[in-house]
């Protein structure tokens, strides 16, 4: 499947010339656009709650999406880096018209997936690091950490997701692919499976 993305930040800016463009290099270069996604909102959303959320969930192995510029799937380096990981984990190409990239199996992506490994680890630690010393300054004011003793929470990211699931763990995808595609952390899977005492398949 090829699907045409267009963004404009507010309603008063057009997606006609977005459009063109990629009709336009589609022709050139012997492409049919299967759907256009479309969305007059802000860049700087995150992608989850934007139609861009929903077409990254659906693509699969080989789907192209083609868009005027990277600055369109978002206005800042690590929000366009998250998009990209996901669409390179799912062996989806991204291809840009002004900027003329490709996201695809080449050397050009592997650089750039050696760069979203190490952005995500710099990234963590640093996540790790704030949370030891959030808790630490907690502590140290006599609050109580975690949640009330007896207390459990109930929902999970992973409601209504349970069919799509048992089809990925029944066709055996590792847990990060399954996370990836579900768009949660890897650690919500194994807490369900957990929880429905499932875990020993993984």
């Amino acid at each position: 499947m090829i699907y045409g993305y267009i963004r404009v930040s507010t309603d008063k800016q057009s997606v006609e010339n977005q459009r063109f463009e990629i009709n336009e290099y589609c022709k050139k270069n012997n492409l049919k656009i299967n759907g256009y996604i479309q969305e007059t909102i802000s860049g700087t959303k995150n992608y989850h709650k934007r139609e861009l959320g929903k077409l990254l969930y659906r693509i699969k192995e080989g789907d192209l999406i083609i868009c005027a510029e990277l600055s369109r799937l978002g206005r800042n380096l690590f929000m366009i880096m998250e998009i990209l990981n996901i669409c390179m984990t799912k062996g989806c190409r991204v291809w840009t018209i002004k900027d003329n990239y490709k996201l695809g199996d080449d050397i050009q992506s592997k650089v750039l997936a050696f760069a979203f490994g190490l952005s995500a680890e710099i990234e963590r630690n640093l996540i790790s690091q704030r949370t030891k010393e959030a808790l630490a300054r907690i502590k140290s004011e006599g609050r109580t950490l975690g949640r009330r003793k007896g207390s459990k929470n109930r929902c999970s990211k992973l409601d209504g997701k349970e069919g799509t699931l048992a089809k990925m763990m029944e066709k055996k995808m590792p847990i990060t692919k399954i996370a990836t595609r579900l768009c949660v952390h890897r650690s919500t899977i194994y807490n369900y499976l957990r929880q429905k005492g499932d875990c020993n398949r993984y």
